[in-house]
């Protein structure tokens, strides 16, 4: 299976709805209630969210990947401006999901490169509890920072990465080259 990741287009969006939607609904089973996880609504509502985040100006600041698999959407991932009042950082990850088949495979961190500037401070919040989230997170040099929140019934950690400075070559440079895959 060969995982291929990159910007996220307007084509994209149902695939980008079904993978977002399959993954609160695997991994979000007891922690969001079911009545929000069973809508049949919730596809065509994530649907209108993802062509907003790709064609609304309003987003224009916001980085929006995907990874795909024989040019099927089973990852997404999107960053943007802080949303935090006491931000300190210059980037915040608000979505990355995957379904869970290819979890392990590299999907996860190559859509976390694709969003996030690794030369700048990047904040996200990951539900709690939700250890493999958390555990890849620290693995991709994350912290939890002691800052909790509940949004929308669900308890949220607050984890956050400062700056990383590479010698030579960037990841963003790197991320750019032709033919750039993640083979798996």
């Amino acid at each position: 299976m060969t995982l291929v990741t990159r910007p996220a287009v307007a084509d994209d969006v149902p695939g980008l709805a079904r993978v977002h939607v399959a993954s609160w609904r695997e991994t979000y089973r007891g922690v969001m209630p079911d009545s929000v996880l069973d809508d049949d609504g919730l596809v065509a509502r994530r649907e209108r969210f993802w062509t907003a985040a790709l064609t609304d100006e309003r987003y224009r600041a916001n980085r929006v990947a995907t990874t795909t698999s024989d040019g099927t959407v089973v990852g997404v991932a999107m960053s943007g401006p802080p949303l935090d009042d006491d931000a300190t950082w210059q980037q915040q990850l608000y979505v990355l999901y995957t379904y869970r088949a290819i979890h392990g495979r590299g999907a996860g961190a190559a859509l976390l490169r694709a969003v996030l500037d690794p030369s700048a401070d990047a904040a996200l919040w990951v539900a709690d509890p939700n250890p493999r989230a958390q555990a890849f997170y620290l693995r991709q040099g994350f912290a939890f920072d002691g800052t909790a929140r509940v949004e929308d019934g669900v308890h949220e950690l607050r984890m956050t990465r400062p700056a990383r400075h590479h010698a030579g070559r960037s990841r963003a440079a790197a991320r750019e080259a032709p033919g750039d895959t993640n083979e798996i």
